[in-house]
């Protein structure tokens, strides 16, 4: 059975992203933090919105994980929550912040997509895609890969009709088993120069797969359009400084598409994610690695680009938009990364002004080890920065309010 870690009265058994924060507390400062309290560095009110015992993790940054409400019962997030007796999808109400399992446990569960529309998740066990309805729990069978087609989804199209994702051959499998390290394997799968190919199956359980284009190049990072459900995304991955990294292709038409060259030496431009209304791809921009740093975005019709420049500090591992693409956040940094920046490790909210951000620091992750990443989202309703993090020991999942607090 599965326990809180809090006991909580009834009042704040409820508890809601409305009510109070009476505890200022640096951030990480003890073990475990209360279920609410006020960063003493910056003002702004933190909330854990986990309560499982174990660890329990927010989605990739470009990963949509909410659906809206039923009523006035609550947005709800779907998270990942790991025990004892495996890793399992789990809901949680983010106006009650009660969880709910959507799965039973996995020994290895990935792919995990939100479907608003049709209101499941989808997630992949071994060579096998299952999508669990978010309300009824009922879940189905989607897709199994065949022997000679073993591969991931790790996006949606906007319809919700074709999952996307891209297949890497027998040889770079055998790239990572020898060498499953990151920095051991990600220059020899680059060097490597191996076929993949980027695929779609149909999300309607009859079978249907489609390769729609393969190239000799570490194709990546791919994410549908949330508007053209016909426009998806994807990176040729590596040394961001060695690659022109952002493209697009048409699913219907096979055109494939750069978004950003490169036009100085080292010049780099990656973790991209498409703006809420799909016109434009942002990402992060370096010109050159390490020395300058921008949040940069393409426009799709017209090809025109609009940069926001921040300090070294600023930079974030990862970037994100609103709803309406007038404000921005990142997830900060650590002393190793790109921007070998010590003071690098906050929340951060990013208000455009001119050609450049303001920042406001909103979470003080000085006791948060980055080999977690953060992975910052706006909530549904635009008032809160959701992470994760694992200042209290294990990864968990908190909100920091976007407005100060008048406590």
């Amino acid at each position: 059975m599965k326990t809180n870690r809090y006991v909580f009265v009834l009042g704040s058994l409820l508890l809601s992203f409305g009510s109070q924060a009476q505890t200022k507390l640096a951030t990480g400062s003890q073990k475990p933090m209360p279920a609410e309290w006020i960063d003493a560095d910056t003002g702004h009110k933190m909330v854990r919105l986990t309560q499982l015992d174990g660890a329990n993790e927010s989605f990739y940054f470009h990963n949509n994980p909410f659906v809206k409400s039923l009523g006035a019962e609550g947005d709800k997030m779907v998270y990942y929550h790991t025990s004892p007796a495996g890793k399992q999808v789990y809901a949680l109400n983010l106006k009650t912040h009660r969880s709910e399992p959507l799965t039973r446990p996995f020994a290895k569960v990935h792919g995990e997509i939100v479907a608003k529309k049709r209101r499941e998740v989808f997630y992949q066990v071994g060579d096998t895609v299952y999508a669990t309805h978010i309300d009824s729990k009922k879940t189905r069978r989607v897709f199994v890969f065949p022997a000679d087609f073993k591969a991931d989804i790790t996006t949606l199209n906007a319809d919700e009709t074709e999952l996307g994702g891209a297949w890497g051959s027998d040889a770079e499998k055998e790239i990572y088993r020898q060498y499953p390290a990151k920095k051991d394997f990600f220059n020899r799968i680059y060097d490597a120069k191996l076929p993949r190919t980027l695929f779609m199956v149909s999300t309607d359980g009859k079978g249907q797969l489609t390769k729609l284009f393969t190239d000799k190049a570490w194709l990546n990072h791919v994410q549908f359009s949330p508007t053209d459900p016909h426009c998806l995304m994807f990176c040729h991955e590596g040394p961001w400084e060695k690659v022109d990294r952002i493209w697009t292709i048409d699913t219907k038409t096979k055109a494939v598409k750069l978004i950003h060259k490169r036009t100085l030496d080292r010049e780099i431009a990656g973790h991209e994610w498409f703006g809420a209304d799909g016109k434009t791809i942002w990402f992060d921009h370096q010109k050159p690695r390490g020395e300058t740093f921008a949040v940069t975005g393409t426009n799709l019709q017209t090809g025109t680009e609009k940069s926001y420049a921040l300090t070294r500090d600023e930079w974030s591992v990862h970037y994100t938009s609103s709803a309406d693409q007038k404000i921005f956040a990142g997830d900060g940094g650590y002393p190793t990364s790109v921007a070998k920046s010590s003071e690098g490790h906050w929340i951060y909210l990013f208000t455009p002004d001119g050609d450049h951000f303001r920042a406001e620091k909103l979470a003080n992750l000085k006791m948060h080890d980055y080999a977690l990443e953060p992975n910052v989202h706006f909530s549904p309703d635009g008032k809160w920065l959701i992470f994760r993090a694992n200042f209290e020991g294990q990864p968990q999942v908190y909100a920091v309010e976007i407005a100060k607090s008048a406590s």
